[in-house]
């Protein structure tokens, strides 16, 4: 099955839909209303009824913590998110032209509309690219075999290399975890993925708040994206089975959004709305492991950033997996990461080189398409659907920061902004261009 042929019954009723979508969309429309233009949900119930005549919309506002029913979104014409200000909506093409209509007109509530696209989780297991990667990899080994190394290049070799110990993997050596003095308590971290092994025995006793947002799907985890994710940001400082620690944020407040089915693929909307009850229920951060190659900015996801910025929520994302530099293909920052106000991550490995597939900063998206900062990403271990697992993406930096995040939020007491400037500001600079590496490898406080 291709990325392209997603199920669109899997999302709520649309009557006139046709089969001529273009491909990685869903066939409903992300409508993004005017700041003040939502100040109630009524108020954008009445806008979309007098624009095109949909009546059959359903508010997260009117669901428990904010957490839309995805059986009640499926069987809805559209659902509206109001602290993100946006809707997402079935519309036929004469819809689609009276929402264009309303956008020209200077008083309109509508900002914009765009289509529902499709994510995916950025891991670099089993994709063309890691299968490519590895076969490049095996060559380069050769040639570095081969060839004589200086004694400077070994030094610095040498110099650089983590390991994984009996106590701590080498990503929480790296980033300085392992020695930092907090836990993450009393911070809240929303992990937006493909939801979170509930029975793992790792998080016996653990604050798990869980929400499904995927038709016919409960929060379960059987991919294993999303426990690995979350074990990377928050989990326990002694693993169940006495192995060393993977987790940055032991005592943090977990969110668990599952916004993506069990078989990878998740829409927008889906997205979104784990977005809104993050945010409603007063997550400081949220980890989106997820995405999309698209070399341009996308509309939505930075407005609504932005607004999640506002109400002092960090929102923390991939950069993509779409570079394979040893055929000196540097990719892109991809959707969402590429939005200016979403924190992009890219990823290195345990030399504290740039990973083979972790995209470079866009040429064509300005500012939003830039790394602003990397983790580790390649062979991280971390808990998994019914134990544990090493693998590799910029998926798995994403949440080193998340998890570090909470610990610099616990430290500081800053969030949104603040705690982005701070993520930075003591971020450890590394060879490297900078492109790739933005202000540098995230660091735990001391």
């Amino acid at each position: 099955m291709t990325r392209s042929d997603f199920n669109a019954s899997s999302s709520f009723h649309n009557p006139d839909f046709q089969d001529d979508r273009p491909a990685g969309t869903t066939g409903r429309h992300i409508v993004v209303f005017k700041k003040h233009g939502w100040e109630t949900p009524q108020r954008a119930f009445k806008t979309l009824n007098k624009i095109v005549g949909i009546r059959d919309i359903i508010s997260a506002a009117d669901f428990s913590d904010s957490a839309i029913d995805p059986k009640s979104a499926h069987n809805a014409d559209g659902i509206f998110l109001p602290i993100l200000g946006v809707a997402v909506v079935a519309a036929d093409s004469s819809q689609i032209q009276a929402f264009m209509s309303a956008i020209s007109d200077k008083d309109s509530d509508i900002a914009f509309i765009e289509p529902e696209r499709i994510q995916y989780p950025l891991t670099n297991e089993f994709s063309i690219e890691y299968i490519k990667g590895y076969k490049d990899a095996v060559n380069h080994l050769c040639d570095q075999l081969l060839r004589k190394y200086s004694e400077e290049e070994l030094y610095e070799s040498a110099f650089e290399i983590y390991r994984d110990t009996r106590e701590f993997t080498w990503g929480l050596q790296a980033t300085r975890v392992h020695s930092s003095p907090y836990s993450g308590q009393g911070v809240k971290v929303a992990i937006l993925d493909t939801g979170f092994d509930l029975k793992h025995p790792d998080f016996k006793g653990r604050k798990v708040f869980d929400k499904s947002f995927t038709f016919g799907e409960t929060s379960q985890d059987l991919n294993g994206h999303g426990t690995h994710c979350t074990g990377t940001a928050c989990g326990p400082k002694q693993p169940s089975k006495n192995i060393r620690r993977y987790g940055c944020a032991y005592e943090a407040e977990i969110y668990i959004g599952k916004v993506l089915a069990n078989s990878g693929r998740g829409s927008d909307g889906e997205v979104l709305s784990g977005m809104e009850w993050a945010i409603a229920n007063g997550c400081q951060i949220i980890s989106m492991s997820l995405g999309l190659d698209q070399d341009a900015v996308n509309p939505t996801y930075e407005k609504v950033a932005l607004r999640a910025l506002d109400k002092d929520c960090l929102i923390i994302a991939a950069a993509g997996n779409n570079a394979n530099r040893r055929w000196r293909d540097y990719g892109f920052v991809g959707v969402p990461a590429n939005s200016l106000s979403i924190m992009a991550v890219g990823a290195v490995d345990s030399q504290l080189r740039i990973a083979n597939f972790s995209a470079r900063s866009s040429d064509k998206t300005g500012i939003g398409g830039k790394v602003d900062i990397v983790g580790p990403g390649v062979d991280v271990y971390s808990s998994y659907v019914g134990g544990y697992k090493a693998i590799g993406g910029t998926s798995m930096a994403t949440p080193h920061v998340a998890g570090i995040a909470a610990l610099w939020q616990e430290a500081t007491k800053k969030t949104g902004r603040e705690l982005w400037a701070t993520l930075l500001q003591n971020s450890r600079q590394i060879p490297g261009d900078a492109r790739d590496l933005g202000s540098g490898l995230i660091q735990a406080p001391q």
